[in-house]
């Protein structure tokens, strides 16, 4: 849901909007809970594309190591 068509760079930044959003005393608790929900989807999809480029950097790490 939340990375359709956006960046990692667009999601963090949204994430960053959210928690800033959320830190307002003027939201009402509808407003809050719609907030943190996304803000919790922005962070599982921004933690996937980095658990995502982690795995393609380890086996490049393990063959420079192998090299040494």
């Amino acid at each position: 849901m939340a990375r359709k068509g956006k960046t990692f760079e667009e999601q963090l930044g949204r994430l960053e909007e959210t928690v800033q959003r959320l830190e307002q005393d003027e939201l009402s608790l509808d407003e809050m809970l719609k907030l943190y929900a996304e803000g919790v989807e922005l962070a599982r999809s921004c933690r996937e594309r980095l658990d995502e480029a982690s795995a393609r950097l380890q086996p490049e790490a393990g063959e420079k190591e192998d090299e040494q």
